[in-house]
C-alpha cells in the first residue's frame, strides 16, 4: 500500500482538499493523510484561525514530520499540495523523494490583484441576483476577512522564500493543475513552476476553475485530472486546456 499526503493552504484547512481526499480514499487502497497546519482550520466548521502566534516553519515542521511518518509506513509516497500547500508539497519532493507530486494553485509568485478585482465585480451581478451567499468563492473571501494578521501574512511570504529554491530539486513527474479564473494566484504563476522544475510536468489549465479549486463547480473535472495522473505509470512535458 502506498502513502498520499494533502496540504492544504495559507488561511485555509483540510477542507480545502477534502473532496480530492476523499475521492482517493474510495478509489485506492493508499493511506491519505491531510494534515491541519497549525493555526488553520479551527472551530466546528474547520474555517476559524488563529494566525498571530505560529510561524511557518512550525507549518513546514508539521508536514514534515507527517511525510516522515507515512515513510515509515509505506515505500511509494505522492504527494499534493493546494495553493501554499504546494511551495510546501515541493520542498518535501526536493529534499526527500516521492513517487508523485501534484501541485494545485500553487502560489508560486504573487496575488493577483486584477483577477481579484474581476471576482468582486462578479460578486455584485451575483448579490442581485440573489446568489451570493451560496457562491464559494465568496464565503471562502468572508470568512478570511478580518482574520488574517500582517504577521502571518509576513510568515506566509517566507514560507515562499523558503520552499523556492527546493523546486529545483524536484525530479518525480509533476502534475500542475491552475484556474484560468484565479484570483489569488495569477495563471502565469504555472510558467515559473515550470521553468524552475527540472523533472518532468503535465500541466492542465482548468478554463472555470478558480482559486478552491477542488472546491469549485467543475471540482470533478479537477479531481479526475489528479486522478488519471497518478494512476498514469509515466508522464509527459505539456500542456492543455480545459473548459
Amino acid at each position: 500500500m502506498s502513502g498520499c499526503l494533502i496540504i492544504h493552504g495559507f488561511t485555509g484547512g483540510p477542507y480545502e482538499v477534502e473532496p480530492l481526499a476523499d475521492h482517493l480514499h474510495q478509489v485506492t487502497d493508499w493511506e491519505i493523510v491531510s494534515p491541519r497546519l497549525p493555526g488553520h482550520g479551527l472551530g466546528e466548521n474547520g474555517k476559524e484561525l488563529e494566525l498571530t502566534k505560529v510561524t511557518y516553519q512550525e507549518w513546514i515542521q508539521t508536514c514534515e514530520q507527517a511525510y516522515l511518518d507515512l515513510k515509515k509506513r509505506h515505500e511509494k509516497i505522492y504527494l499534493i499540495g493546494f495553493s501554499m500547500g504546494g511551495m510546501i508539497s515541493a520542498f518535501l519532493a526536493g529534499k526527500y523523494s516521492c513517487e508523485k507530486l501534484v501541485l494545485l494553485s500553487t502560489s508560486r509568485k504573487y496575488i493577483s490583484i486584477p483577477r481579484m478585482a474581476l471576482d468582486i465585480i462578479g460578486f455584485g451581478q451575483k448579490a442581485l441576483q440573489r446568489k451570493l451567499k451560496t457562491d464559494p468563492l465568496f464565503v471562502h473571501y468572508m470568512g478570511k476577512y478580518g482574520s488574517v494578521p500582517i504577521r502571518a501574512t509576513l510568515e506566509f511570504l517566507k514560507c515562499m522564500r523558503f520552499t523556492k529554491p527546493y523546486l529545483k530539486k524536484v525530479h518525480c513527474p509533476v502534475f500542475i493543475a491552475q484556474g484560468m479564473q484565479d484570483g489569488l494566484v495569477p495563471y502565469k504563476t504555472v510558467h515559473y513552476l515550470d521553468k524552475e522544475i527540472p523533472g518532468e510536468t503535465e500541466i492542465i489549465y482548468y478554463y472555470d476553475s478558480k482559486h478552491l479549486i477542488c472546491l469549485g463547480e467543475d471540482k470533478e473535472v479537477v479531481i479526475d485530472g489528479v486522478h488519471r495522473f497518478l494512476m498514469r505509470p509515466t508522464t509527459t512535458k505539456n500542456a492543455l486546456s480545459m473548459s
